[in-house]
Formats: structure tokens, sequence, C-alpha cells
């Protein structure tokens, strides 16, 4: 039976970890109420600590804050874990080898990338991953509410894939939020408003929907320095997402907060520093 660890269960980890066959751990040491009740939802077993599970477990599975992601990759390591590493966080390609390096001759490193919300039930979420072991990965999570997809051979694939995704929709996001806020300040917010109900009524409906980004603000500001950090390498401007990033800076106050309105979002954007 494969047995797989999950750090650390957030509400998406808890998710893609409750979908995962064959015996899934956790190390509850030191974490939140919050977080263990997830994990026993998730039906996670607790190993007690990161070394119990990197005793036990064959596979780690990290899904964390994306400006954690080097941080947990480096525990596991130092602890001498040599099974298959599989880093599932919005990090850049780059970070990505740097992770693959960080293990080499030590484990196997699966880059993965996950698109979509909790995988709550089947055709909403997809993990796509990439690497040696990708497929070999894949099937743990065959016919199970998660679409798991390799994307090739090579770590950073699937990180590449998620950048370029996520560039798109939490970047125009942030650029919508923005452009209400800026009509505000010059009092023209219900004149925009007008005309988009004319000519733009997607970005109407849109800008009536973007309370939920409130409560992951704090979540996408690192998300986005990673997005710039994959546009860079390659040569194309970063600012795009360096300005997305000071976009969710500025509501990282809304973390966990339910029903924000678009007038609360505008307000905390055009609030003197």
């Amino acid at each position: 039976m494969t047995i797989t660890g999950f750090l650390h269960p957030g509400a998406m980890g808890a998710s893609v970890a409750a979908a995962c066959s064959g015996e899934c751990l956790w190390a509850g040491e030191g974490r939140s109420a919050a977080t263990r009740r997830r994990a026993d939802d998730a039906g996670l077993v607790d190993a007690g600590s990161l070394a119990g599970i990197v005793e036990r477990a064959d596979t780690i599975v990290s899904v964390c804050p994306p400006d954690q992601a080097a941080a947990v990759a480096v525990a596991v390591a130092d602890r001498g874990f040599a099974g298959v590493y599989v880093d599932a966080n919005a990090i850049a390609p780059q970070q990505a080898l740097e992770i693959h390096r960080l293990f080499a001759g030590q484990a196997e490193v699966v880059d993965g990338g996950i698109i979509g919300p909790p995988a709550s039930q089947s055709g909403t979420t997809r993990m796509y991953l990439s690497g040696r072991q990708a497929v070999a990965i894949a099937e743990r999570w065959h016919d199970s509410a998660l679409d798991v997809r390799v994307v090739g051979p090579d770590v950073g694939s699937a990180s590449a894939l998620k950048m370029a995704f996520a560039g798109w929709t939490k970047g125009s996001m942030a650029l919508l939020l923005t452009v209400n806020a800026v009509a505000d300040s010059y009092g023209v917010a219900g004149d925009l408003a007008e005309e988009w109900s004319i000519s733009q009524p997607d970005a109407l409906g849109r800008s009536q929907h973007l309370g939920g980004a409130a409560a992951k603000a704090w979540r996408f500001e690192g998300e986005m320095r990673e997005i710039a950090e994959t546009f860079a390498a390659v040569g194309l401007p970063d600012g795009f997402h360096e300005a997305a990033a000071e976009v969710y800076h500025r509501l990282a106050g809304f973390k966990d907060t339910d029903s924000v309105t678009l007038d609360a979002l505008v307000a905390a954007l055009n609030a003197p520093d």
C-alpha cells in the first residue's frame, strides 16, 4: 500500500489528500485546531511530526503558501527523505528547479500545479504534474474527485503552466480591482458601471463578484511575485504582476473574511499608507 504524507493540509491540501488513495499522513505537531479538523475530515493519519512522515511515507506532497515552499522542501531534505517529493505549490518554474537540485541524488522530485478550488467534486479541480515519476504518482488519484494530468517529464513544466494560467486569472482580477478603485477615486465609478453595462457586461459582472478574492489575497501576493519571476526569466515584462502583488498586499487584512463588498475592497485599495 502506498503511504503519502501531506504538508500542510489547508483547505486545498486537505482536499488533495482526501482524494488520494492508500494511507495518507500529516504532521499534527504544533498545528492549529482548525487544521486538525481539516485533517480529520480528510481521513489523514497523524504521524506526529515531520520526522514521523519522513520515516513512514514513500511520497511527500507539499501544498503551502508559495513563500514557504522552499523552506518546507529544505526541512524535508534535511531529514533525509529519499522517496518522491511532490511540490504542488504556486511557484515559478525556476523555484521548482531549485527544489529539484536540492534533492539531487537523494530523492525524486515531481513538480505540480493545482488549478481550481478545493477538490470537493469531480470536474472542478486539476493537478498538473511533471517529472520522471509523474505518471506513477498520478495513479494515486485515479478515478477520484481530483483530475490529475501529466504534462511531461521535465520538472518546471507543471509550474510554468500554473504560472501562465494564474497570470491571467488572478492578474486580470487585480487589474479589475484597480480599475474600480481609480474610477472611485475620480468620482466616476457609477458612470463606468453604466458604460460597462452597455459595452463590457462581462467586466461589470466580474466586478460584482470580486469579493471572493479578498479572503485569499494574502496568498495571492506571493503567487503574483512568483509569476513576475516566471515572466522575467524569459525576458518578458514583470511589472504587471509586481503591481498585482501590491494590490493583493493592500487587501491582506481581509484574510479569511466572508462576504466582502466591492466598496470595501475599493476603500482598502484607496486608503492612504
